[in-house]
Order: C-alpha cells, then structure tokens, then sequence
C-alpha cells in the first residue's frame, strides 16, 4: 500500500511540475531561455543570459 502512495506522489508531482514549465524568448527573438516554475525565478534570468526580454 505505501509503494502504491508514493508511486501516485511521483506521478502526481512530475504532472505538476512539467505543467509549470516554459520557454521566453528575449524582443529580437535571438536569445531564450526555459523555466521550471515561473519565469521571474529562471536560473537564466537571474544570471543575465539574455538580453532585455
């Protein structure tokens, strides 16, 4: 019964977080960068991968 709780965790946590990710291209489309949650917390952002979006 506990294998069968935590195998409906794991697939309930993986739909959730592949529902939450993205991709935003910088205003001249020649730069992007993905996001697991949100864009404002992206890695990419946060570093300056891109230009201004």
């Amino acid at each position: 019964m506990k294998k069968i709780i935590k195998g409906i965790l794991v697939i309930t946590a993986i739909t959730v977080l592949s529902g939450c990710t993205g991709s935003v291209y910088n205003k001249s489309k020649n730069c992007d960068y993905d996001y697991l949650l949100h864009p404002a917390i992206s890695i990419s952002k946060i570093i300056g991968g891109c230009d201004k979006l």
